[in-house]
């Protein structure tokens, strides 16, 4: 990427007062269980995004995308939503919230953003502008935060200014140190805690299949809907977390719930639970193990959550039919995106040559992206 710091300078005619970069997030399993109560295990990414801030003597802010050479405009005093102003929103939700929570005085301010990060692919570039921007402030006004508040801080920003609440999950992966760890996002406590990554020989590779998506929200809001169905028949009182329901139980919702409904929300009991086991392989070292669970994950995603297709389902058995390749899963929200296979080093070339038929079967070119476990979220040095 070019330097953050000679853009912004060019665009404004004068030096960042502060810059940060935030790593996008990866969920490798329990994306679809952030509803609940549930657990997510995560990797945060080389990729990531960039946010520089100078102060202005005025109260106009300005932004700009340096990917998109796109411009926003915005006012101190008139200061809200708008829905064409698209990524600067993310930025101004963090002004919002942080002068008003915070008791800080508003001030005009020249924002740059400026990212790697591949489009369409689920990876939570909008929570990594917000992390970026957060502890830009966390920076410039010496607020006594450790990294788990921001995080907080960051989500709740973003959840008010669109009047939507959001997953967290995101906002606390991307507070993940650097080096080679996943994560688990315990969405009961909103915590997160380390677990090692896999050792050096293993590596991922996302694949963008390409295939064209519309909106894909009026699916999933469903299938929350028919989640929740199940799950307020099991635990009618709310005196029991979803990890005490076992998958079991919804034999007895026969007759009661309608059966593509069972299957959703036995994919989100089980899914919990993969997390659980996930976790355990890691600590034992069991990698044959953990990919096993990754791969039982991708099962049910298309069986059961019903949120893969014909593309995706190819990648992810032509990749498990090479030797040394652990697993492969769909991940973000399904109906297309990408696919996450982990795999030793040396297989990478093996892997696309594998790939070549995909384009003439289905006639998209896929895109296969090599990443690594990132820097971590961090203050930038000129």
């Amino acid at each position: 990427m070019k330097d953050i710091f000679i853009i912004h300078e060019e665009e404004y005619d004068t030096a960042p007062d502060c810059t940060s970069a935030a790593p996008t997030i990866v969920k490798i399993l329990g994306e679809h269980t952030d509803f609940t109560d549930g657990l997510v295990l995560s990797a945060s990414l080389s990729f990531e995004v960039r946010v520089a801030i100078s102060f202005r003597k005025d109260n106009s802010l300005r932004f700009y995308a340096a990917d998109f050479n796109e411009r926003k405009r915005a006012n101190v005093a008139t200061f809200k939503y708008k829905r064409e102003d698209r990524w600067a929103n993310h930025v101004k939700s963090v002004c919002d919230y942080f002068w008003r929570v915070f008791n800080l005085d508003p001030r005009g301010l020249n924002v740059t953003i400026q990212s790697n990060v591949p489009l369409g692919l689920g990876l939570g570039i909008s929570s990594a502008i917000n992390m970026a921007t957060a502890l830009i402030f966390k920076t410039l006004y010496d607020l006594d935060l450790k990294l788990e508040e921001l995080a907080f801080h960051a989500w709740k920003a973003q959840s008010l200014f669109f009047e939507k609440e959001l997953p967290i999950t995101n906002y606390l992966a991307i507070t993940a140190p650097a080096g080679r760890s996943f994560s688990i996002i315990d969405l009961h406590g909103k915590k997160r805690r380390g677990v090692q990554f896999l050792p050096e020989p293993w590596e991922m590779l996302l694949t963008d299949s390409k295939v064209p998506r519309s909106s894909v929200e009026a699916e999933l809001e469903q299938r929350i809907a028919d989640c929740k169905a199940c799950i307020s028949v099991l635990v009618p009182y709310h005196n029991r977390s979803i990890r005490d329901i076992a998958p079991q139980e919804l034999d007895e919702l026969l007759g009661i719930v309608p059966e593509r409904k069972r299957r959703r929300c036995l994919h989100v009991l089980e899914e919990v639970r993969r997390v659980v086991e996930a976790e355990e392989s890691l600590s034992r070292q069991d990698y044959v193990g953990f990919g096993r669970i990754v791969n039982k994950s991708h099962a049910s995603l298309r069986s059961l959550y019903e949120i893969s297709c014909p593309e995706i389902d190819w990648l992810t058995k032509r990749a498990l039919e090479l030797d040394d390749v652990l697993c492969s899963r769909l991940v973000g929200q399904g109906f297309g995106g990408s696919t996450l296979t982990i795999l030793k080093n040396e297989k990478k070339q093996v892997y696309r040559n594998k790939l070549e038929d995909y384009e003439r079967i289905f006639g998209f070119k896929p895109i296969i992206h090599e990443v690594s476990t990132g820097a971590g979220l961090r203050i930038l040095e000129h």
